[in-house]
């Protein structure tokens, strides 16, 4: 029998860009429309407007949190320009999480920036810190009553990101390369094509972390921490020294930086293997997901325990889930991956929650393509329609996993 603790989180997470539409002041935005080989996001599937149904469905089903992310670009269109309008839009976004009894985890930045803010250096420049300060300044006058902020979203991912896109600029890198979707067959995988981070681009958004933390704390009451992509790596006995560095820039920098925070969000997919020359493209396999990464469920577990004693902060699972068309493959990779997740509790690692990544199918960082979420949508109407693995998951909360036993007996796992 499988059981979880009281007042254990659980719920679906989506990122404002990837399902507002026309956040028309953002870097993103202006990026779709110039690099080679993207997708643009356009209305993305509108949930700007339908957030209120969203909310609903996911509360209909059974969860009880909702992780949504604030978009800085439309709060503070223009420098030092703040938008009460797009404040009081995300403030009827938490009064809609709170009405529906669904605990809001609020994101401040996943990803996307203003475009003064890029065009003007971004997370590089002398002044970045201070910028996304007096953003969060401005943004602790509408969280009241919100119990957890995550500050910002993978910043080992965003430093990556922003590695592609110096090597653009420079003309080392011809194409966009998306950070989520593997290139294409003819090329490197993105898990070998990606850089590993440096410690250099770390050292600026870590600063902003504590800078954000500190206002956040001075000014609310909600919990603090940030949401670090999980890599679960693992290597042959030769080959652990290489782990232990790629793993410290990857993550554990990051995870050190977490220390002093109330929680830290693991965000896990799956595992990958190290060598002696780093990281190690996936292989082709027939589970492979959508997006080319190797199905591993078990790898969610194999994230906490390391996120947990590296960092020594409580965790909260903020993102886990599995790129598929197939939905009977998704319910079964998330009870595989809950199960273990279960197996490292019982360990004593301190986990608060697991929010499915996603609770929409959405815009995936230059591609439409890759099925992530536990609600379809229909990109031209933006009718919502739930797959069985949003009740099947509401049920699993509704029991506070009880009822994992019984889809382990049935999918034999």
């Amino acid at each position: 029998m499988t059981s979880f603790p009281d007042e254990f989180l659980w719920g679906a997470s989506t990122a404002p860009h990837q399902i507002e539409g026309n956040n028309t002041n953002s870097d993103w935005w202006a990026r779709e429309g110039m690099m080679p080989g993207m997708e643009l996001s356009g209305d993305a599937v509108d949930s700007y407007h339908r957030y209120s149904e969203d909310i609903a469905l996911l509360a209909r089903a059974g969860l009880n949190t909702y992780r949504f992310g604030i978009e800085w670009a439309r709060i503070e269109p223009r420098q030092g320009s703040f938008s009460r309008a797009e404040l009081a839009h995300y403030r009827r976004m938490i009064d809609a999480c709170l009405a529906a009894g669904v605990t809001p985890v609020v994101t401040l930045n996943h990803f996307s920036v203003p475009a003064w803010f890029a065009q003007d250096g971004g997370w590089a420049s002398p002044q970045a810190v201070e910028r996304f300060s007096a953003y969060v300044e401005k943004v602790t006058e509408i969280l009241d009553g919100v119990e957890w902020v995550v500050t910002i979203n993978e910043p080992n991912m965003l430093a990556m990101m922003t590695m592609v896109m110096e090597a653009m600029r420079s003309g080392a890198a011809p194409d966009w390369q998306s950070p989520t979707v593997e290139a294409d067959s003819d090329r490197d995988r993105i898990a070998a094509a990606l850089p590993v981070p440096t410690v250099s681009h770390a050292a600026p958004l870590i600063a902003a972390h504590h800078a954000a933390r500190d206002i956040l704390r001075a000014r609310t009451s909600a919990k603090v921490g940030w949401s670090i992509a999980n890599g679960a790596f693992y290597a042959d006995p030769q080959d652990e020294q290489k782990l232990v560095e790629v793993r410290y820039a990857y993550e554990d920098v990051y995870l050190e930086a977490s220390r002093g925070d109330d929680f830290v969000g693991v965000q896990s997919y799956s595992a990958q293997r190290v060598d002696q020359n780093g990281l190690v493209p996936h292989p082709d396999h027939p589970d492979n997901t959508m997006v080319g990464t190797a199905y591993r469920p078990d790898a969610l577990a194999t994230a906490v325990r390391h996120a947990a004693a590296v960092s020594g902060v409580p965790v909260l699972v903020t993102e886990n889930g599995i790129a598929t068309p197939d939905d009977t493959r998704r319910v079964a990779y998330t009870a595989e991956a809950l199960l273990h997740l279960e197996e490292a509790m019982r360990e004593g690692v301190d986990v608060r929650g697991y929010l499915h990544w996603s609770l929409l199918d959405n815009y995936e960082w230059g591609h439409w393509g890759p099925t992530f979420g536990l609600i379809a949508v229909d990109r031209e109407s933006f009718v919502r329609t739930p797959k069985p693995s949003l009740a099947w998951l509401g049920a699993i909360a509704h029991s506070n996993g009880a009822e994992l036993s019984t889809t382990a007996e049935e999918a034999q796992i």
